[in-house]
């Protein structure tokens, strides 16, 4: 995954006209990391997405913007729009993870 780094990297990239998926998260976040412990497979099976990663505390503006209320959040973007939002409580296990992206129709 790659991180965002920057407000005019963000935009840059949502904008694309296939669909993205940015992880929100942040170093402290110990929910944040259990994901890492089982998104990879997760990012190889769902590879229509380009998948991104952006620390909710280096991009506040952005996470107040799209409503990241918690993390581990993963929001999908195509075409600079929100299309799809799991949100934290709803992000603890591969299982919700996977149900959401099977969910999603972009």
């Amino acid at each position: 995954m790659k991180e965002i780094k920057s407000t005019e990297e963000f935009n840059n990239i949502i904008a694309s006209d296939n669909p993205v998926l940015v992880k929100f998260e942040a170093d402290w976040c110990p929910d944040c990391k259990r994901m890492d412990m089982f998104i990879d497979p997760i990012v190889e099976k769902y590879d229509t997405y380009t998948w991104y990663e952006a620390d909710r505390d280096v991009l506040p503006e952005i996470a107040e913007k799209y409503e990241v209320m918690g993390i581990p959040s993963l929001l999908i973007f195509k075409d600079g729009e929100k299309h799809a939002h799991l949100h934290s409580a709803n992000a603890k296990s591969p299982q919700q993870v996977t149900e959401f992206l099977d969910e999603v129709k972009i």
